[in-house]
């Protein structure tokens, strides 16, 4: 069995592990650009043994962005990239950055732009309706993939990783809930796929082998009549046909239409509608349940779906999901996965990797109480610590 701890490759890239920190959106960027807090939130996971940290939801266009405060790649966020790029690799790890567009998740009161989908309907997160993409909404905001990964190695990034999943743009075309075209890129899979994939050939045409390009894919949305395994399994293989990857990250849920499935365990509703205005926050109060359905927390909670993936793709793909102990990471490694992604984990204890390594036996000490979700936009960090401890 492959060891978790061993160096392993990922297309041009040499990690010191097979542990990577996957993206989770840090609230650290008021100004869409990088602060030092964000430098910080980094440099610690990659101090505490990650092979790799990854920038969360770089977007790729304006109008992209799921709030007004979230970075977008551009000339002028290159120089704070950098230093963030730089302060992990002097830790020994590498740093991905997470590009997408949030598409129908973009809270459009924020960012002041149209939230753009595959289909139109109301969108609560801006109290609007979502803006049908035109063929030249595609165009361009593949392109602005294409031009995003690019100055993401101008930022020194070792990878970059296409946001495929959680009913963003291109995953709101992959499905058929929100994806009622009837056009070309509506209907059957080879037609709801032609977005997620084009984008994959343009980042890839423009990077080469110079970095690592990954993807997080939806194995499914989590909602009746969302994308279900067998559709997710015909663009899995097809980026693996077309050779547009390097490796493939697991996901699941819709932040658009159902979190919980992706997040698992409790629901904090009191907390949830506190990080919200008026009249967001009376709803989240009164229907709150509704919305955050409760999925039990159980380690390595999406390898059961994740294990179709293994048996019919030879392509390096990594495990996310209840990844927290020396246990499941060795479970991963033995049933083929060559990467596992950690996240709230990481959150409660960023040297955890490190401490894992030098003891096996070592427990998390995240009890996955999820009270570190609705804290994204204040600035992400595990409220069961003092926040005046994390930049210690």
């Amino acid at each position: 069995m492959v060891d978790v701890f061993e160096p392993a490759r990922l297309g041009p890239l040499t990690l010191r592990n097979r542990v990577i920190k996957a993206a989770t959106f840090e609230g650290m960027t008021p100004d869409a650009v990088v602060t030092g807090d964000l430098i910080e939130y980094h440099r610690r996971p990659a101090a505490g043994g990650v092979g790799m940290t990854t920038v969360a939801y770089c977007a790729v266009a304006p109008e992209g962005r799921t709030e007004r405060g979230q970075v977008w790649m551009r000339p002028e966020a290159v120089p704070g990239l950098r230093r963030l790029t730089d302060a992990v690799h002097a830790e020994g790890a590498a740093a991905s950055a997470q590009i997408g567009h949030a598409g129908p998740v973009a809270d459009s009161s924020s960012t002041k732009l149209p939230a753009i989908s595959a289909g139109r309907f109301f969108n609560p997160l801006g109290m609007a309706f979502t803006k049908v993409a035109t063929a030249e909404d595609v165009e361009r905001i593949t392109r602005a993939h294409a031009d995003a990964a690019r100055l993401a190695v101008e930022s020194g990034f070792d990878a970059v990783e296409m946001h495929f999943g959680h009913n963003y743009l291109a995953s709101s075309f992959l499905s058929p809930r929100l994806n009622k075209r009837k056009d070309g890129l509506g209907g059957p899979i080879e037609n709801r796929a032609k977005v997620a994939l084009g984008i994959a050939r343009a980042v890839r045409d423009e990077v080469g082998d110079r970095i690592a390009v990954t993807g997080k894919l939806n194995m499914r949305d989590g909602v009746r009549g969302g994308l279900e395994i067998d559709d997710s399994l015909y663009v899995a293989r097809k980026l693996q046909e077309e050779g547009t990857v390097d490796a493939l990250e697991l996901t699941a849920g819709s932040s658009l239409l159902n979190p919980m499935y992706l997040f698992r365990g409790p629901m904090p509703i009191p907390e949830f509608a506190a990080s919200y205005n008026l009249p967001m926050r009376i709803g989240m109060r009164m229907f709150g349940k509704r919305f955050l359905r409760v999925y039990p927390y159980q380690d390595a909670y999406l390898l059961e779906h994740a294990r179709r993936f293994r048996a019919e793709l030879d392509l390096p793909l990594i495990l996310l999901g209840g990844i927290t102990t020396r246990e499941t990471m060795d479970k991963a490694m033995a049933e083929g996965f060559q990467f596992v992604a950690m996240a709230r984990a990481l959150l409660r204890e960023p040297d955890l990797v490190n401490r894992i390594a030098a003891d096996p036996s070592t427990p998390s000490l995240c009890i996955h109480c999820n009270r570190c979700v609705p804290t994204i936009y204040q600035g992400t960090h595990c409220p069961l610590i003092p926040a005046e401890t994390m930049g210690a």
